[in-house]
């Protein structure tokens, strides 16, 4: 199945010469085969990152943002995707906090990873920015479920 992934990270500071999160996204997607097709970073502004992902879902098949998903007050991450998803996946948050809990220990609880399908059936994914959360994200949940999921909400 060729599946069409982009990539967006939220941040106020990095660009793509320095987004080194948003390089592992790339790296590791095209090291399982799939194919990232565009990579864009967006402000951690509401606007910016709904802008952000509907420049980007008409070619894509997932999203996988990273950044803005703590709990600053510029941290809105999970305030621009909730209203888009129509069926959250409730379980990719909770297993990936369980997971950072494992290595980072309770400073996992103020994580606000989030996963679900949008109206017109793109999986969204939305990673903390830091590099290692990015890391166990991809290996552990993203990368072994990608093509399930996919596959399972065209059914």
């Amino acid at each position: 199945m060729k599946v069409n992934v982009s990539i967006l990270t939220v941040s106020d500071t990095r660009s793509l010469a320095d987004d080194f999160s948003g390089q592992l996204i790339f790296e590791l997607l095209t090291k399982k085969n799939f194919n990232p097709s565009r990579h864009i970073i967006v402000k951690d502004d509401c606007a910016a990152i709904t802008h952000g992902v509907g420049s980007l879902v008409a070619n894509s098949d997932a999203i996988i943002l990273n950044g803005g998903t703590g709990i600053a007050k510029r941290d809105v991450t999970f305030e621009a995707i909730t209203p888009l998803l129509v069926q959250e996946i409730p379980g990719f948050g909770e297993l990936f906090r369980y997971l950072s809990f494992k290595e980072i220990g309770s400073h996992a609880l103020a994580s606000r990873a989030l996963a679900g399908f949008t109206q017109d059936d793109t999986l969204l994914f939305c990673l903390p920015g830091s590099t290692k959360a990015c890391q166990l994200g991809m290996e552990k949940l993203i990368l072994p479920e990608l093509v399930h999921l996919l596959k399972e909400r065209r059914k």
